[in-house]
């Protein structure tokens, strides 16, 4: 079972704008069905006023919709914007004659917009919108079932629990892998990109070069013991004190000894260490 990933479900209140728009329209009086009726007739005659007066009293239902498509790459701040966009919309096209509520209609509009802004910013390939919903409802089934068996569901669970054919799910998943971009903000108070936490390879790790400089002192202090020859060949051979590590051969060539002599050498001052009481200073090593 993957590890469970907890996603926030209450709105992002990081950012100081967020926190004074959600004040700000928190405000704002709602609309009762006959005053939705009345603002209607106005828009169809153009009254710019009675859309505003609209728009304005279902924001914070916008809210509540783009809440649920957090963590999808896009910041909170955005999706609002973008549903605004579709609430706008829904605002100029609404038919009070149809017999329901104005945000029954709106809803449609929003989450259109909203999955239109995440297909168009997050991937290459832009996708319909009725594709970005199938996946993000195959994603939510698949994290439900994950909880509920404890395991990662297989195919034929997952389509049966959305009631789903099996090639329409392998489709979903197919096109569901999302690009993310470097320069991705990834924390808003500190402005950190995703490039910053990629570990560069080509660099050594600072506790790495500090490790292996403190090795290199203690190992020299446990071998002043030794007689020259063998320090050096001990040096040689393990790429000790800046010595690039060599076999018996090259080393018997430049003390001009035979191989079978450095070996019985080398072997000779690794008893002579392995015979000594551990130093203090070695034991962290160990």
């Amino acid at each position: 079972m993957r590890q469970l990933k907890i996603e926030q479900s209450i709105t992002n209140r990081d950012s100081d704008s967020i926190e004074k728009y959600l004040y700000d329209i928190a405000r704002i009086d709602l609309l009762s069905v006959e005053e939705e009726i009345v603002l209607a007739q106005k828009i169809r005659k153009g009254d710019q006023s009675a859309l505003d007066r609209l728009v304005k009293a279902n924001l914070r239902f916008v809210v509540s919709v783009a809440k649920k498509y957090q963590n999808q790459g896009i910041r909170l701040s955005d999706l609002i914007a973008e549903g605004n966009l579709g609430l706008i919309k829904a605002a100029q096209r609404f038919d009070e004659t149809k017999g329901f509520k104005f945000i029954s209609f709106a809803v449609w509009w929003i989450r259109q917009s909203i999955m239109i802004a995440i297909a168009e910013q997050k991937r290459i390939v832009r996708l319909p919108a009725n594709q970005i919903g199938g996946i993000m409802k195959i994603n939510k089934a698949m994290a439900d079932l994950e909880q509920q068996l404890e395991r990662v569901p297989s195919l034929e669970e997952v389509c049966e629990f959305i009631e789903l054919p099996e090639e329409k799910v392998v489709d979903y998943l197919h096109h569901a892998p999302m690009t993310t971009s470097l320069d991705t903000v990834i924390a808003e108070e500190s402005g950190f990109t995703l490039a910053e936490t990629i570990e560069d390879t080509n660099v050594e790790k600072t506790d790495t070069t500090v490790l292996q400089h403190s090795v290199t002192v203690d190992v020299k202090r446990l071998m002043r013991g030794l007689p020259e020859r063998e320090k050096e060949i001990l040096s040689m051979f393990y790429g000790l004190g800046g010595y690039p590590a060599i076999g018996l051969d090259e080393i018997g060539g430049k003390m001009n000894l035979g191989k079978e002599r450095v070996r019985q050498i080398k072997d000779k001052a690794l008893k002579t260490l392995r015979s000594e009481q551990p130093k203090a200073y070695m034991m962290e090593y160990i």
